[in-house]
């Protein structure tokens, strides 16, 4: 078998394999602040859900 070129399930097989140590590399390198994101979504979603209700009520 050395002596043969490899067949396709091998060669997709090597290449999802390197595919993956790609990607295992590039997510060292990115060290997102997953918490830190989270908090500000939540704080804007509260911002916008105030701005919402202070613009709906009614004035006397």
């Amino acid at each position: 078998m050395s002596d043969q070129e490899p067949n396709e399930i091998v060669a997709a097989a090597a290449r999802a394999k390197a595919a993956k140590e790609r990607l295992a590399a590039d997510a060292d390198k990115k060290n997102w602040p997953i918490a830190a994101i989270g908090l500000g979504v939540g704080i804007g979603s509260a911002a916008v859900a105030a701005a919402v209700m202070f613009a709906g009520r009614k004035k006397d």
